[in-house]
C-alpha cells in the first residue's frame, strides 16, 4: 500500500446540518482513516500481512495514526513533515451516508523519502492513493498496480500502465476520461453504489457489474469505496482474473456499509476468496 492517511473524527447525526443549524451528535469516536488507511486495514486483513508506505505530520496527532494503525495489523514505513497531520471531520446520517470535511496538506509520500520502495518489488500487488509520479514507476516494479483516481496529475506524470484505475461512478471529484492516461489502464473499474458498477477495457468496451445482497442492514457508507479496492486488489495478487477480484472487492465494500465507521468493532472483514 501506498498512500495518505487522514486523522478522522466522526460524528452520528440524524441528518447532515444546512446552513445556519446546529445537530447534536448521538455518538463520536475519533480514529485514523482516509482512502490509503482503510484499504491497507483491509488488505492486511485478507492477506494477513500489509506494508503501508505513507507520510504522516510529525505531531501527536500523527505519532497516534500510526500507534492504531499499527495496532490494527499493519506494518507501517512512515515519512515525517513538518506540517501537521491532515485530519477530517465527518457526519454520518441516518440514511447511511456520509459529509467529509478534510483539513490540512495531504501528505503523500514521494521517492524522495527514505521508505522501502526496493519492497514493491517483492510485492504481488500494490495499490496506491497518493505519490508522486517517481514512487509511482516505483510502485510498478509490483506484479500488479493498483490506483484511485484521485492520486491527481501524477498518473498522467508517471506514465506506467496500470493493472485497475478504480473510481466512483457517482463522485464528481473522480473522473476519467479515455486517453487521458498513456499508456493506458487495462482496466477502468467504476464503483456505483448499489447499483453495482462497470469495467472498461482499453477499446472502450464496457461490461456491468452487480452489488452482492447486503449481509445485515445499512450503518454507513464511510470505508466502502476503499475496502472495495483493497479487496480487488487484494485478488489481483492472488492471480484471480479481474471479474473474480471485481466481486471480491464488491463483497467488502458491501460488508463495509454494514459496519460502523470503515472498520467497525471487528476492525476489517475477511470474505472468502472462494475457488
Amino acid at each position: 500500500m501506498v498512500g495518505h492517511v487522514e486523522w478522522t473524527e466522526f460524528a452520528r447525526v440524524a441528518r447532515a446540518p444546512v446552513a445556519g443549524e446546529i445537530v447534536e451528535a448521538r455518538e463520536d469516536w475519533r480514529e485514523p482513516a482516509g482512502g490509503g488507511a482503510v484499504a491497507a486495514v483491509q488488505l492486511a486483513t485478507l492477506a494477513g500481512e500489509c506494508l503501508f508506505l505513507t507520510a504522516l505530520g510529525d505531531d501527536e496527532v500523527g505519532h497516534r495514526a500510526q500507534r492504531e494503525l499499527e495496532a490494527m495489523g499493519l506494518e507501517l514505513a512512515v515519512a515525517w513533515r513538518e506540517a501537521p497531520q491532515r485530519r477530517a471531520f465527518v457526519h454520518l446520517d441516518d440514511a447511511g451516508e456520509r459529509a467529509i470535511t478534510t483539513m490540512g496538506e495531504r501528505h503523500a509520500p514521494v521517492a524522495a523519502d527514505p521508505l522501502p520502495w526496493t519492497e514493491l518489488a517483492r510485492a504481488d500487488a500494490v495499490y496506491v492513493t497518493a505519490a508522486d509520479p517517481e514512487a509511482l514507476r516505483l510502485a510498478r516494479s509490483a506484479r500488479h498496480l493498483v490506483a484511485t483516481v484521485r492520486v491527481g496529475p501524477a498518473l498522467a506524470a508517471a506514465a506506467v500502465e496500470l493493472d485497475v484505475l478504480v473510481l466512483s461512478a457517482r463522485d464528481e471529484g473522480e473522473a476519467y476520461i479515455r486517453g487521458e492516461l498513456d499508456p493506458p489502464p487495462r482496466a477502468v473499474v467504476r464503483t456505483a453504489g448499489a447499483s453495482g458498477g462497470t469495467i472498461e477495457s482499453p477499446d472502450g468496451a464496457v461490461r456491468a457489474w452487480a452489488a452482492p445482497p447486503l449481509p445485515g442492514p445499512w450503518v454507513d457508507a464511510h470505508g466502502a469505496g476503499d475496502s472495495f479496492a483493497g479487496g480487488l486488489t487484494y485478488a489481483l495478487g492472488a492471480d484471480r482474473p479481474l471479474d473474480e477480484a471485481v466481486a471480491l472487492g464488491a463483497r467488502c465494500g458491501t460488508e463495509a456499509v454494514t459496519r460502523r465507521g470503515p472498520y467497525g468493532s471487528d476492525s476489517a472483514i475477511t470474505p472468502s476468496l472462494g475457488r
